[in-house]
């Protein structure tokens, strides 16, 4: 049979402190009750007449036991503690470094728009000097062909959009015009004086 006391009577009945009766009272270890705002706990008869026999005299093992959990508690509350602090340093550490790269990000990106629009420049540079020599050049079986078939060219951005599928990175890319400018691959036609680059329209095979 359960008989209903306070909390402050069942810590002693039970031989714990306040702090640990409400904590089990969370847990639902112990069934209780809230009447005019306090709380009552149900504890067995049995246990309350044990308590009635020694209650004059507690023993030490009983008050060591509530030191003791008493110090697990405050122990417990200290760990809180300090992983919020540690949780809290490591969101601001988190955030900091989330800035750094969006930073470094939009750098990075300037630098690349930066060439970009230089090679541009060349290209349009390029074509310019490419039709002029063109025009002054002797009418040969290569360039009679060319202007028979009408030789397209490619802008310096579909050239770098059609690379990037068949993954090429934009460093690659830029080394790939390189080499070919600096082989004399007729498809890459640069002007040293004007900076002016031309892509002749091709299928890219050999180096995609």
């Amino acid at each position: 049979m359960k008989k209903l006391v306070s909390s402050s009577d069942a810590a002693k009945i039970l031989g714990l402190s306040l702090q640990g009766v409400h904590y089990r009272i969370k847990k639902g270890q112990l069934e209780s009750i809230k009447k005019d705002g306090k709380i009552f706990v149900y504890v067995q008869s049995d246990e309350v007449k044990i308590e009635k026999l020694h209650n004059s005299s507690p023993s030490q093992k009983v008050n060591d036991y509530r030191q003791l959990e008493d110090k697990i508690f405050q122990s417990k509350d200290e760990q809180i503690r300090i992983l919020k602090k540690t949780i809290k340093f490591m969101k601001t550490q988190y955030t900091s470094e989330i800035e750094r790269i969006d930073k470094n990000q939009k750098q990075v990106l300037q630098v690349f728009q930066s060439e970009v629009d230089l090679l541009k420049s060349a290209f349009n540079e390029m074509r310019n000097i490419y039709k002029i020599d063109h025009q002054k050049s002797k009418p040969t079986r290569l360039s009679q062909s060319v202007e028979n078939e009408q030789v397209k060219f490619i802008k310096l951005k579909d050239f770098f959009t059609f690379m990037r599928e068949h993954r090429k990175s934009d460093s690659e890319i830029k080394k790939i015009i390189l080499e070919k400018v600096k082989s004399g691959d007729k498809r890459f036609i640069y002007n040293k004086k004007s900076k002016e680059l031309l892509i002749c329209k091709s299928d890219f095979l050999d180096i995609i």
